[in-house]
């Protein structure tokens, strides 16, 4: 699907950079994506495109090119692709750019070239993108959130063994996409990697479930490298004043913290993987300090003054 887009937005931006009809040649020679072993290949994937523009509203269309009308091409009218100016508020184009960062396809967002069409992007709206990369995963997320938002058995393949849940809910954590689960025939709630799963098959029939009252799937999602192991550790650490506000941002609300009147904190954190929290404290220097367990303390002590 991420192929299929940058191919069209290159063929969209080539037709309107250039004043004059290019033929199907040109295209395929010129447009990054056409690159096909044969004619009928290419000529299928180009009509297939074409169609698609124009199912967008976008007016390409085939015209002579030259007087003689021996030869045609494909081009887009610019004044009936332009937009009229809406005249958008700050507050409007704000919220535009907002949408436009909150989706992005294979690390790329696409709308913000439309955004200086529309008058720019408002001061300090600019940034980082806020949402979630749907990657080559952009069908598996919609036939899941699908199955999610219309209450249907979702059934596929995961590490070898056939599935079949009630979809309860989707999370994206640290680049991935996890499905929050139960498993028809169980009592237990379980997580999918969803870019594990193959030959993903919504079942017919809405309203096949009923998820549970108050049922929050992000609860059931790791969090940070520390939580996913099969220990049962919880470690008390007493943070410094400089980076005491750091380390609340990034332990959440799982952690049970009290913060003194210098400002340092200390911090009951619930871990699960020891080395994997012991290699975040590290990043804290002298800053931070295990009070217990012992046995942590002792660890990530021999860590840092070495042999």
């Amino acid at each position: 699907m991420q192929r299929v887009i940058e191919r069209i937005l290159n063929l969209l931006a080539f037709l309107l950079t250039v004043d004059r009809p290019v033929t199907a040649s040109e295209i395929r020679n010129t447009v990054a994506g056409y690159d096909r072993d044969s004619d009928a290949a290419f000529h299928r994937t180009f009509e297939r495109d074409k169609a698609l523009l124009r199912d967008l509203g976008i007016p390409i269309e085939r015209e002579a090119t030259d007087v003689f009308e021996v030869e045609f091409g494909y081009a887009v009218d610019g004044d009936r692709y332009s937009l009229t100016d809406p005249g958008l508020s700050d507050d409007e184009r704000v919220a535009l750019a907002l949408a436009v960062q909150a989706v992005g396809l294979g690390g790329r967002s696409y709308g913000e070239e439309a955004l200086m069409k529309l008058g720019g992007v408002a001061a300090n709206s600019a940034g980082t993108q806020l949402g979630a990369d749907l990657g080559d995963q952009a069908e598996s997320v919609a036939d899941t959130f699908e199955a999610i938002s219309e209450r249907r058995i979702l059934s596929f393949e995961y590490r070898g063994t056939q599935r079949r849940v009630r979809p309860y809910g989707l999370v994206h954590r640290r680049g991935r996409w996890y499905l929050v689960a139960r498993e028809t025939g169980r009592d237990s709630v379980k997580v999918f990697r969803l870019d594990r799963a193959s030959a993903i098959v919504q079942e017919p029939g809405d309203g096949a479930f009923t998820r549970p009252v108050d049922f929050n799937p992000a609860d059931w999602v790791v969090r940070e490298p520390w939580e996913a192991g099969d220990q049962s550790v919880t470690a008390t650490v007493l943070f410094d004043p400089d980076v005491a506000w750091i380390a609340r941002r990034e332990l959440g609300s799982r952690a049970k913290v009290t913060t003194d009147p210098d400002g340092s904190m200390l911090a009951e954190v619930e871990i699960a993987s020891p080395d994997a929290f012991i290699g975040w404290l590290i990043g804290f220097e002298d800053r931070a300090e295990i009070i217990t367990p012992e046995d942590l303390r002792s660890r990530l002590v021999a860590l840092v003054e070495g042999p």
